[in-house]
């Protein structure tokens, strides 16, 4: 009987501990973006990361010197961005995307998405974002 209960406390214990993790990795909205930067850049998408807790993707920038800079945008969760009528495959390697979010407050390539309009189709997505979709 009595490792029978120090089994179960074990297992509570472990339980404890993994359904913890998914809380602390996550992270508020103004705790890495700052909403007072609003950003809109132009790109074509280079890389599609479909994952928990956040989407993100990445897009080619050209800048006026005619270099290329690679940004990262974080969106929603899988979930959220189903909700909104999104699809794995909404968004592809080489499309042009127009992207209105905030920028990182590391001053990163980096920011948060609010919504995407895919140039081909003219199509604004909301991007499920922590932010809302106004600024």
């Amino acid at each position: 009987m009595r490792k029978g209960a120090v089994v179960a406390l074990f297992g509570l214990v472990a339980g404890l501990l993994v359904s913890a993790v998914p809380a602390i990795a996550h992270h508020s909205f103004a705790a890495e973006f700052d909403a007072a930067k609003p950003v809109t850049k132009q790109g074509f998408v280079t890389k599609v990361e479909w994952t928990n807790p956040h989407v993100w993707f990445y897009i080619d920038v050209k800048n006026a010197d005619g270099t290329v800079t690679n940004w990262g945008f974080e969106m929603g969760p899988p979930h959220g961005l189903q909700g909104g009528g999104w699809k794995r495959d909404t968004m592809k390697l080489g499309d042009e995307v127009i992207v209105a979010g905030t920028l990182a407050k590391n001053g990163s390539n980096r920011g948060n998405a609010r919504n995407v309009t895919l140039a081909k189709t003219g199509k604004k997505m909301g991007a499920a974002s922590s932010e809302g979709e106004t600024p």
